[in-house]
């Protein structure tokens, strides 16, 4: 009997007693072919091969990949593959090995024992996750790193349970991650979180922006306010909040008002609203032989001689009516012409005008009345002393109108006892507004 190795070659020498009887006992591990090759040199010399039947064995834990999946390990036998956990082994029926004379994870090297590096040869059962590491005698298997190991499986570490992160920490297998609340960034340490100053960053406040910690308020320029957004800014209409802040109109403009007058008045200040003097100005048409008068807001061309027969002029605004006149009988010595303007809407009962006698006879009793132009009575006279009286406005009138009042003043006199008269007058403009 020949156990042979595979494949085998088998030299046979035929007995020259007996040539034509071959004699071949060979047992074999597995069925084989065996061929006879005589030699043409030696005639009485065969050569025999012996082949397998089979053919060569595909080893697929090397040709297929990832044979087998998850942790469970390839084997292979012929004719197939196995997938078995790492922790599984195969014996194969092998001959016995040759007496080790050194301890497990040792070979004998010459007369000493040298340690056998399972990770090299893939002598281990480290799982694919798992890093070998050999050791004297033996070897470990290391987790990487976020993990540990449990038994032979490798258990992810939740870094989040030991709060690493300032805000939000996010686990993930073998490691983990912090994340920041809106309006803060990781800082360089990818632990901590340090505020975003928005304001640089483009924030969409309209005007103006404030950073705040951890986010940023959106504020308006004088005259705005913040819309329902929070970021523009609508123009604020101070004219409809009240009529109080213009004397005469409120002209709403963005982010502010201004005030404006009517034709005749100037601005004063910023709200208020005064007469222009075109008398003084110059801004008058007034032609030779007219004087200039000024009224609320406008001016009046008046004739310097408003003499009217049969009274002659003595001075610029003053009539004598002639005592040879027979039509003066019944009328004023005299007529002084003067002129004013109030506003409407006036406040009643209000002084106006006072009338004051230029000469006085001793002994003279002197009343004061309104001879004509008030007829809705609008106004009445209230006598001061024996040489001046008030006009005195009694209802609120509007305008722009314009009354004439002959106020007249009628001194009766002790010798001769006749009475004489006097009279002024009042040429009143009441202006269209109340200002």
């Amino acid at each position: 009997m020949a156990s042979l190795p595979q494949p085998h070659h088998l030299t046979l020498n035929a007995s020259p007693s007996l040539p034509h009887r071959l004699t071949l006992i060979a047992s074999l591990p597995q069925p084989h072919h065996l061929t006879l090759i005589a030699s043409p040199s030696s005639p009485h010399c065969l050569n025999l091969t012996a082949s397998p039947a089979l053919p060569p064995d595909i080893n697929e834990c090397e040709t297929i990949p990832e044979a087998c999946k998850g942790e469970m390990k390839c084997f292979n036998h012929y004719g197939g593959y196995l997938c078995l956990p790492r922790s599984a082994s195969v014996i194969p029926n092998t001959p016995r090995e040759p007496f080790n004379p050194c301890t497990l994870g040792y070979e004998p090297q010459g007369d000493s024992c040298v340690d056998v590096n399972e990770c090299e040869r893939n002598e281990h059962d480290c799982q694919p996750s798992q890093h070998c590491i050999n050791t004297p005698g033996t070897f470990t298997c290391q987790c990487p790193d976020g993990y540990r190991k449990v038994g032979t499986e490798c258990i992810d570490i939740d870094e989040c349970r030991y709060r690493y992160c300032q805000h939000r920490c996010v686990n993930v297998p073998g490691s983990f991650s912090c994340q920041c609340e809106p309006g803060f960034q990781l800082a360089s340490n990818n632990r901590s979180c340090i505020d975003v100053n928005e304001c640089d960053m483009g924030a969409p406040c309209q005007q103006r922006c404030y950073n705040t910690y951890g986010t940023f308020l959106c504020r308006c320029d004088q005259g705005y306010e913040l819309g329902p957004d929070g970021f523009a800014c609508n123009d604020i209409d101070e004219c409809s909040y009240t009529s109080y802040l213009c004397q005469f109109q409120c002209v709403n403009e963005p982010g502010k008002f201004s005030c404006q007058c009517p034709g005749g008045y100037q601005l004063l200040g910023t709200r208020l609203c005064q007469d222009i003097n075109e008398c003084e100005t110059g801004e008058h048409q007034c032609t030779e032989g007219q004087m200039c008068v000024n009224i609320h807001g406008a001016y009046q061309c008046v004739f310097t001689n408003r003499c009217q027969d049969p009274y002659v002029q003595v001075s610029d605004n003053r009539c004598v009516c002639p005592a040879t006149e027979s039509a003066c009988r019944d009328l004023p010595y005299s007529i002084v012409h003067r002129y004013m303007s109030i506003t409407s809407e006036r406040s009643v009962p209000s002084d106006i005008f006072q009338i004051q006698a230029t000469s006085v006879y001793p002994g003279a009793y002197n009343t004061f009345r309104i001879r004509s132009g008030d007829d809705n009575g609008d106004f009445y006279i209230r006598q001061i002393n024996n040489v001046s009286a008030m006009l005195v406005l009694s209802r609120a009138v509007t305008g722009p109108q314009e009354y004439i009042l002959d106020l007249e003043m009628v001194s009766v006199n002790p010798l001769p006892s006749y009475p004489t008269s006097a009279a002024l007058r009042l040429s009143i403009y009441v202006g269209p507004y109340a200002f």
